[in-house]
């Protein structure tokens, strides 16, 4: 497959309307794409797991038989962080409480729960509550963000979430360990090798 690149100076004179131009996409390809995607978030919530498990096969070209043998384990993750080189691990832990820090005094000045009675005696406030469960897409395969698990985890872990669910492709079966050990350092409680539409209708 030959891929054309195109060069754009955005001192050119067109500059504005050859970038538009590159960007737009056809009201025929949207339509295609919301119309695919309909029909795997349909498919999701008609059949469950066995829509899944033929789409897992089906995109990322992982067979499974059961929900359970996409699930990695945390000893699986405990594993990752052990096999990444003392100095990425530096790295993950070291972004890792910058994020928590941050998300931290967020939480310490904005989110906390308040109340008051103003003057004719009623009671005004806010109260805010963590949810109890939350799902993350990671990106998977070549396109592998360890930062994607750190700035979507970390913040609902400070929030007080209970239980956070993270979904990840894996094309073909690779895994990434650097993405594993990030959900590991992020205290990311369940992980599942699925991606695409399918995983965020599952996770919905």
């Amino acid at each position: 497959m030959t891929v054309k690149l195109r060069r754009l100076a955005t001192t050119a004179a067109d500059f504005e309307a050859e970038f538009q131009r590159l960007q737009h996409w056809s009201a025929e390809t949207d339509a295609a794409i919301e119309s695919r995607v309909a029909g795997i978030i349909a498919d999701v919530r008609a059949r469950g797991d066995a829509a899944l498990l033929e789409l897992t096969a089906r995109f990322d070209g992982v067979q499974a038989t059961a929900m359970a043998e996409l699930e990695i384990g945390r000893d699986e993750l405990q594993a990752a962080l052990d096999a990444i080189t003392p100095a990425q691990r530096r790295a993950l832990e070291a972004a890792a409480d910058r994020v928590r820090d941050y998300h931290q005094r967020q939480l310490d000045a904005t989110s906390r729960s308040w109340q008051y009675r103003d003057a004719d005696g009623t009671l005004l406030g806010q109260k805010v509550t963590p949810l109890d469960r939350v799902g993350i897409y990671v990106p998977g395969g070549k396109a592998a963000y360890p930062s994607s698990v750190l700035m979507n985890a970390i913040p609902a872990q400070v929030a007080g979430v209970g239980e956070i669910v993270m979904v990840v492709p894996t094309p073909r079966g690779e895994r990434n360990a650097l993405v594993l050990a990030a959900a590991q350092v992020a205290g990311v409680h369940r992980v599942f090798t699925i991606g695409g539409a399918q995983a965020v209708a599952a996770l919905a």
